[in-house]
C-alpha cells in the first residue's frame, strides 16, 4: 500500500455506516460536509467527514490546516452541541503564496451525528 499524507475518501455510504457505529459505541460524533466550492476546492460539494470526540477522522472535506480547523470546530460543537458552517477561502492573489494555482472558496456543515443517523 502507497503511503499517502492525506486522508482517504470514502463513499459517503459507507462513511454514515461507520459514524453511526461509532455513535452505537457511545462517542460523540460530529458530521462534516462540503455545502459549496467556488473556484479551485480539492473535494467536491457533498464530501463528507465524520470526527470522533478522539479527533479520529473519516473521510476528508478538503486538506490541510483547512481540514485541521474542521476538527477543531468538530470538537467544538461536541461541547456546545451547536451546528454551524465555516468558510474557507485564499483569493487569486494569494494563491501562489500558498502553492495553488489558483483562489477559492468552500463552505463546510458542521452537525452533531445524532442517534439513528444511519
Amino acid at each position: 500500500m502507497a503511503a499517502s499524507s492525506a486522508p482517504t475518501p470514502l463513499d459517503n455510504e459507507t462513511l454514515l455506516a461507520r459514524a453511526a457505529a461509532w455513535k452505537r459505541e457511545g462517542r460523540p460524533v460530529a458530521l462534516a460536509t462540503v455545502i459549496s466550492t467556488w473556484g479551485s476546492a480539492p473535494r467536491p460539494v457533498g464530501s463528507m467527514m465524520a470526527v470522533d470526540a478522539d479527533s479520529r477522522m473519516l473521510g476528508s472535506v478538503s486538506g490541510g490546516c483547512v481540514e485541521t480547523a474542521v476538527v477543531q470546530e468538530a470538537l467544538e460543537l461536541m461541547k456546545d452541541g451547536r451546528a454551524r458552517t465555516l468558510e474557507f477561502g485564499v483569493s487569486d492573489e494569494q494563491a501562489w503564496d500558498v502553492g495553488l494555482a489558483c483562489g477559492g472558496t468552500i463552505r463546510v456543515f458542521v452537525e452533531p451525528l445524532e442517534d439513528g443517523g444511519e
